[in-house]
């Protein structure tokens, strides 16, 4: 069932609609829910065709459906068309403006509503696709203050990687920061980078959700098996940054293991056809971030990599 949680009357006759799509069982008395939320950057595909691919599975296989599953694809719908990550016009970066507020602007009004159709969830799973600079591996982003409480979701959703943030280094505003506050279960996925649609990410994340509706009593169907993910806070992530300008060459990519000292790739000068400086890894390691977009400038985030341990 299609609802519309948002409508908001804009300039020159268009409205903003943030629709939801509710997949449920006929009886849903005492069902446990879980939402995904998609859209909040507007130039982040990736969720596109994860909730495609959520409904159309769901549809092909109701009678597996036990619980409620609430599917917001397009949370900034706007930027979504126009391309651009933040929310048009205003300018405002959508996942800074929740809990939001009824008498708010376009921004806050849209997140208030959607706070509070999403309130009461038992979990919210909050997809997001990186940004255009850096391809990242599949991976679930949470903070430390909840994670006894989210890790034994998380771990079904097939990521290769769940990466712990301090809580006070979070800002305040997010969806998931938001929605933990209130007592709603919520974590990030990231993977590939804006706009394109990685299939085989997707697919994974995918297996994963019904991996997690399986754990939370929402589907008895056939699951994918799930990876298991490695788990790391901040101070095992090491971040490798240009001390150059010019065009990055990469010689690796995401997922491969370098030694220390092994060259990753190149700065290089187009005009002079120089080598402006070679890119070595500061540790052994997997690399998890890989810099996509290749102009650069001094002190730009070229990869991420997280040490092996023993």
């Amino acid at each position: 069932m299609i609802d519309t949680v948002v409508s908001v009357n804009l300039m020159v006759g268009e409205t903003l609609k943030l629709k939801k799509n509710r997949l449920e069982p006929e009886y849903t008395k005492g069902c446990k829910r879980l939402c995904i939320v998609s859209g909040i950057y507007g130039d982040e595909l990736q969720g596109q065709y994860i909730c495609y691919e959520m409904v159309r599975r769901i549809k092909n296989n109701y009678d597996d459906l036990t619980g409620i599953v609430d599917i917001y694809p397009a949370v900034n719908p706007m930027g979504l068309e126009a391309g651009v990550r933040e929310l048009p016009g205003p300018e405002l970066n959508m996942n800074e403006l929740f809990p939001g507020s009824e008498t708010g602007a376009m921004g806050e009004y849209a997140a208030y509503k959607l706070m509070k159709d999403i309130e009461g969830a038992d979990f919210c799973l909050d997809v997001h696709g990186s940004d255009m600079y850096l391809c990242e591996i599949p991976q679930i982003r949470m903070n430390d203050d909840v994670e006894h409480e989210i890790m034994p979701y998380v771990e079904h959703l097939n990521v290769d990687m769940i990466w712990v943030h301090p809580s006070t280094q979070v800002k305040k505003g997010s969806l998931a920061y938001e929605l933990n506050k209130i007592g709603v279960k919520c974590c990030v996925t990231e993977s590939s980078y804006a706009y394109k649609i990685d299939q085989k990410y997707c697919n994974q994340i995918v297996d994963g959700i019904f991996a997690l509706m399986k754990y939370m009593g929402i589907w008895k169907g056939k699951i994918a098996e799930v990876k298991a993910p490695f788990v790391v806070h901040d101070e095992d992530m090491v971040y490798i940054n240009s001390e150059s300008s010019g065009i990055f060459i990469p010689n690796t990519s995401v997922h491969d293991i370098v030694q220390q000292n092994d060259e990753i790739g190149r700065v290089v000068d187009v005009i002079t056809g120089s080598v402006e400086e070679i890119i070595s890894a500061p540790i052994t390691g997997m690399i998890t971030g890989m810099r996509e977009y290749p102009a650069i400038e001094e002190g730009s985030l070229l990869a991420r990599i997280v040490g092996l341990k023993n």
